[in-house]
């Protein structure tokens, strides 16, 4: 046998299969089957509302449908299973056939498809279709579609995501098709995404200024606002002040201040160099490796090397 003919024979011995056991496990609450092929046998594993049902009285349902699908088909060894299918509202099988029995007993065919539309997306579907065919309401023919949520109708979604499920309503003007189509809860679908959260990065938090700084600026531009002109020196020794309340202190070699050093001081190797010229309450510091100074004739630092020029 070609390799074509043989699954076109899988195919037809799997639907036929799924037709019998509709047929007569109708009032179990029939929902599927699955077939699958083992060195052991063939596992057919029947999904149901009450599998109590299935088996029956001391096995006799299920080992009756063992010896029909061996005589019927040829499959080697056949094993039947009957599993219980914990929400029927999420079973497509199931559900088209309760609402071809409710069309049977005389149900409006609307108000039917509405409330098993209504328990199947109760149940958490994500999409629900429903196709009702046939002669409706008068000798003519035709559809109606009931849709609620998302529904894919081509490519391989429908394959792997959706649930079909088909049952036949006999009515006195004829026969009506049910179909039911659903996609189950949690099913990831092609089209779908999500934003990914970006975490924020914490932002540097500003310095914060002290209220005595801020006042000392403020009186240096009040100052300054009056016609009193400031020192640089002034104005740098605020900014200064400003920056070590804000940020803390930091203990630098440049900022070490030597002591007052009054001007007939003897000089040694650790208090730096011999002054060049006579000055009255002389400060020094060292800084980036030269010595400094400041005093009453000139209020800024500045070199010691440095040639002072005489006033006139």
């Amino acid at each position: 046998m070609a390799i074509e003919k043989k699954f076109v024979q899988e195919g037809y011995v799997k639907a036929s299969m799924d037709e019998y056991f509709a047929k007569q496990l109708n009032k179990a609450g029939y929902g599927g089957m699955e077939l699958n092929r083992t060195p052991m046998g063939t596992q057919i594993t029947i999904y149901a509302e009450k599998p109590g049902m299935v088996i029956g009285k001391a096995g006799k349902v299920i080992r009756k449908l063992t010896r029909d699908i061996d005589r019927m088909y040829d499959i080697d060894n056949p094993q039947i299973d009957a599993q219980e299918v914990k929400r029927p509202e999420l079973n497509a099988q199931m559900m088209a056939t309760r609402l071809a029995s409710s069309i049977e007993r005389g149900w409006y065919f609307r108000k039917a498809g509405h409330n098993t539309m209504r328990a199947i997306m109760n149940a958490g579907a994500l999409g629900c279709e429903i196709v009702i065919s046939g002669k409706l309401t008068g000798a003519r023919s035709r559809v109606e579609k009931i849709v609620d949520g998302y529904i894919k109708h081509a490519g391989k979604p429908v394959d792997d995501i959706v649930d079909e499920g088909f049952a036949v309503a006999i009515k006195k003007l004829g026969t009506l098709g049910c179909k039911v189509r659903i996609i189950p809860p949690g099913a990831v679908l092609p089209d779908s995404f999500h934003l990914k959260d970006i975490a924020e990065e914490p932002k540097a938090e500003a310095a914060v200024v002290s209220k005595d700084a801020k006042a000392g600026v403020k009186k240096l531009v009040e100052a300054e606002a009056k016609g009193e002109v400031a020192d640089e020196e002034e104005i740098a020794e605020a900014l200064e002040s400003e920056k070590s309340e804000s940020l803390g202190p930091v203990e630098t070699e440049a900022d070490a201040v030597v002591s007052d050093v009054t001007e007939d001081a003897s000089t040694t190797p650790d208090e730096g160099p011999a002054p060049l010229e006579d000055v009255v309450n002389e400060q020094r510091r060292l800084t980036d490796g030269v010595w400094q100074h400041k005093h009453d004739g000139y209020d800024y630092w500045h070199p010691i090397a440095r040639v002072h020029k005489e006033e006139k």
